[in-house]
């Protein structure tokens, strides 16, 4: 006789959920490295923000939901004169973060933006600091942003190692949420039991479908989208503070579960055991790795399966401007995740289609050495039709090794190569780059050209003074992980 009622004993929280949560409350930093990386990564998407904010298609989000309201000890939005409670705070900066799609990246299993959180994390730290200046305590400490910005790239960039969310068609931006969740909520003072419901609630929560990232249907939501799940990071760590309840086995009950719900592969081409078809897998704990080796987005403003082509494609230019209505035929060759993501034929509908196209971000800096957020603008793409003439010219095909090198854990490659064919039978070499110029093993190369970059982008909104005063705080990490969160925040209101 089969049963007919449930087993109503409450198991404990999901492993996972736990580990998460004692990563959070117990983990000390010690890495030089991770927090000298941190501090770049916070100069990085500070400035990448600025530069959002010159285009009014992200701009028209920003600011409160409800005109004229204030907000006693808000949090500020850089660049900005916005002083908001810190749920849209956080949409606020987060949104202006990821706009640009070019500021840090993580690219395993499953790929991401790591920094999105940040949104939460400065939100969070600049109301309570201020909250506690109010009440006569101290306030929080930069030192405390950048730990908190390591352990949520942790968090988000060691899911992503193993497991791949875009396989069963959710959004990474999951990630973002879970890991907003766990650090806005140990910032806020959570106790282990607060974490553990906050965790739960970030896992039972809607998860975002990829639609809006890929082919017919890319669009501008993925540039808001991740600010949207910092922003709900921080309500449901918020909830939890509350002293609302959690779900301990949210990943795990059977039916009813993440696992079951939301996490069954059915995609016959994956080498993954039955057994282990409803479960996360985690090469190594949590730690500091990710920021470590954090990838940085310094040269173009593209997706970055895209960067070391768009690098190869510069490097060409010089042999195919004068020749492009000789073009025979152009062969990309690349790994198997650019292929799956951003590789295009037909009709670009919008900016945020052409910057997710692996063809239109060679064709472009091919045909005229370079490649800028504006170059991806209606405009601009209708005033320059041989973009879709070198476009309909592209082969795109798979190696191996870059694929297999994708994933290994000692390279992390993200390699690309062009070979450009003329009609009277002549050829470019093929140029190959394999690590962008943004990966860890070309630090020495790149702060440098980071710091120019975080420098332009603060001449778009502060005068020369601030901007020296912004800048040299940032690096010199001693004196910025000493200053207080609402004196730093201070620096950045219009």
């Amino acid at each position: 006789m089969s049963a007919t009622f449930d087993l109503n004993d409450r198991p404990d929280y999901d492993q996972v959920i736990q580990s998460i949560a004692d990563y959070v409350l117990n983990y000390r930093i010690e890495s030089a490295e991770a927090l000298s990386t941190a501090c770049y990564c916070l100069m990085d998407s500070l400035g990448c923000g600025l530069l959002a904010l010159r285009f009014p298609e992200c701009s028209k989000h920003l600011g409160p939901i409800v005109e004229g309201t204030v907000v006693p000890n808000g949090a500020r939005v850089p660049g900005t004169s916005f002083c908001l409670d810190p749920l849209k705070a956080a949409w606020d900066i987060g949104c202006l973060i990821r706009w640009l799609d070019y500021n840090d990246t993580w690219l395993a299993a499953e790929w991401g933006h790591p920094s999105d959180n940040l949104g939460g994390i400065l939100a969070v730290a600049d109301h309570l600091s201020q909250k506690r200046v109010a009440q006569g305590e101290a306030p929080l400490r930069m030192r405390v942003v950048l730990e908190a910005m390591i352990m949520a790239h942790e968090i988000q960039g060691v899911f992503a190692l193993a497991n791949s969310f875009n396989r069963v068609g959710l959004d990474h931006v999951i990630l973002v949420k879970l890991a907003s969740t766990a650090v806005t909520a140990k910032l806020m003072g959570a106790s282990r039991e607060q974490l553990l419901s906050a965790i739960s609630h970030a896992f039972v929560d809607g998860q975002a479908l990829r639609t809006y990232r890929h082919a017919p249907n890319a669009g501008s939501r993925k540039s808001w989208a991740a600010g949207d799940a910092s922003s709900r990071g921080v309500r449901l760590a918020d909830i939890a503070m509350r002293g609302e309840m959690g779900i301990p086995g949210v990943l795990t009950v059977s039916q009813w579960g993440f696992y079951d719900v939301l996490f069954s592969h059915t995609n016959k081409d994956l080498a993954i055991k039955p057994e282990d078809q409803r479960q996360f897998s985690f090469p190594q704990g949590f730690g500091s790795y990710v920021m470590e080796n954090v990838l940085f987005k310094i040269s173009f403003p593209a997706e970055f399966h895209a960067q070391t082509a768009c690098e190869a494609a510069v490097r060409l230019h010089p042999q195919v401007k004068e020749r492009l209505h000789e073009v025979d035929k152009i062969v990309i060759t690349t790994q198997e995740s650019a292929i799956r993501i951003i590789s295009k034929v037909g009709k670009l509908a919008n900016p945020a289609d052409r910057d997710h196209c692996l063809q239109y971000m060679v064709a472009v800096p091919l045909a005229f050495g370079s490649l800028v957020a504006e170059q991806y603008g209606d405009d601009y793409h209708a005033a320059h039709p041989i973009i879709d003439e070198l476009r309909e010219k592209m082969e795109v095909v798979e190696d191996s090794r870059y694929s297999r090198e994708y994933l290994e854990a000692d390279k992390r490659s993200i390699a690309n190569a062009i070979q450009v064919f003329f009609k009277d039978g002549s050829s470019t070499e093929q140029v190959a780059v394999e690590y962008p110029i943004g990966h860890r093993r070309r630090r020495a190369e790149g702060i440098p050209l980071l710091e120019d970059k975080f420098k332009a982008s603060l001449a778009t909104r502060f005068s020369d003074q601030r901007s020296a005063e912004i800048f040299a705080l940032c690096k010199d990490q001693v004196r910025l992980q000493a200053t207080p969160v609402n004196r730093f925040m201070d620096m950045w209101v219009i």
